[in-house]
């Protein structure tokens, strides 16, 4: 049997998707209408066998993530339990701290993947592949092909061609080593327990020898990547699966739209029924939108391509939405224009209003291109993103906000352009 853990972090974490994640951790944010964590949970459980899906982060449980865990399981029909660190452990230390729960039941092997990053989880492909490659408990890490400069940013994976073993591994390295980055999807046997176990025990030796000098370390926090993968590399336990389908992280709330059009554009394999389509008497479709069915939209309005729509959002005449993500109960009244911009819960767009943003999006013409992780300032200014409302924020009447980031529960009275707005 086999299970699933799915690292989802901490309110600590997040903070570059600030302020969306002030109202909802950040692993329930909606991307292309579901939580960003459904489409992990939706590949897992299309795994054949897989008996539990647990969740390992940092947060203190609350309504919204117990409400989360509860429909999940009606819906995938399949175990899925909360597991709460009671400090940041890293993302070996978290799974370390909870093998027990892990091992119950004696799965042959389990997942262990990241909360932000978006991906097509070719889960039963790295099953398969780890039957081919190395002995049965070598572990496999889901790689996938960056360009040169952008690898730096990630882990890189330096592999035999001919058997994909991991030969080398660096994270964030300051030049370049491989253009083969960690996807941050791992396949692992219950040996790896071994591996974490011995760096445990050597952090504890070290800091038995330093007697303290810095009080606040922990023995219990580890590392998977530099901890872990660094020191596997080499030994024929560690194997790298390339895949050349969609892939990337969802750090800043500007990834948040493109990880959106990867889902949306998915969805015409995986779930024609949540694509919206041009009907008689509805809004005029174009390309890629999600529309919650409590949404009510003029027929006049024109959305898309890469739209998504929440429960009960207002959306007058004459609207226009592209590129954008609008959050549940959020009206955009008669005329207004919204493009690459997140509109926040409960906030209101007035007539004839723009709130416009610039896209952070991968260059198109190179197939290896990913998202840049932004710096929010670049020489003292603020880089130009998309725009963000925090929720229950009020645009008036024919403004333009451009390029800017308003905090939650704000009134507008004037345009504002490259600000963020406290």
């Amino acid at each position: 049997m086999l299970k699933a853990v799915i690292l989802i972090g901490g309110p600590q974490k997040g903070t570059r998707f600030r302020p969306l994640s002030f109202e909802v951790p950040k692993p329930l944010f909606p991307v292309a209408g579901v939580p960003m964590l459904q489409h992990h949970i939706e590949a897992c459980a299309k795994v054949p066998n897989m008996k539990e899906i647990l969740l390992v982060g940092f947060y203190q449980p609350n309504e919204e993530l117990t409400r989360f865990l509860s429909c999940s399981q009606q819906e995938f029909k399949i175990p899925i339990r909360y597991l709460q660190e009671y400090a940041a452990l890293g993302t070996g230390g978290g799974i370390y701290h909870f093998r027990d729960q892990i091992l119950s039941g004696g799965p042959e092997a389990f997942f262990v993947m990241n909360a932000d990053v978006c991906s097509e989880f070719p889960l039963p492909e790295m099953l398969q592949f780890q039957k081919e490659h190395g002995d049965p408990h070598s572990f496999v890490i889901l790689g996938t092909t960056a360009n040169r400069k952008q690898s730096m940013n990630y882990g890189c994976i330096v592999e035999n061609q001919q058997t994909n073993e991991v030969l080398h591994y660096v994270e964030k390295p300051s030049t370049f080593v491989s253009d083969i980055i960690n996807c941050g999807i791992y396949l692992f046997t219950p040996e790896i327990f071994q591996h974490i176990g011995a760096v445990f025990q050597k952090n504890q030796q070290d800091l038995l020898l330093e007697e303290q000098v810095n009080g606040w370390q922990r023995a219990e926090v580890i590392r998977l990547e530099q901890d872990i993968f660094t020191a596997l590399a080499g030994q024929g336990k560690l194997y790298v699966y390339k895949t050349d389908r969609f892939w990337s992280q969802i750090k800043s709330a500007g990834s948040a739209i493109y990880a959106s059009r990867l889902y949306l554009n998915q969805y015409h394999r995986t779930h024609p029924e949540r694509l919206a389509s041009n009907k008689e008497g509805g809004p005029k479709i174009s390309g890629n939108v999600y529309i919650h069915p409590t949404a009510n939209i003029d027929s006049t309005a024109v959305l898309g391509p890469n739209v998504s729509i929440g429960t009960g959002v207002t959306i007058g005449a004459g609207v226009r939405v592209r590129e954008s993500i609008i959050l549940h109960g959020a009206i955009l009244q008669d005329h207004s224009c919204v493009l690459n911009s997140i509109v926040g819960w409960d906030s209101t767009i007035g007539r004839w209003a723009r709130v416009e943003g610039t896209p952070s999006d991968p260059n198109p013409n190179d197939p290896y291109a990913k998202i840049d992780s932004e710096t929010l300032f670049r020489d003292g200014k603020l880089t130009p993103s998309i725009t963000i409302l925090g929720c229950n924020v009020t645009i008036p009447s024919e403004v333009i906000i451009l390029n800017s980031i308003v905090l939650p529960h704000k009134d507008l009275n004037r345009s504002f352009k490259n600000q963020i707005i406290l």
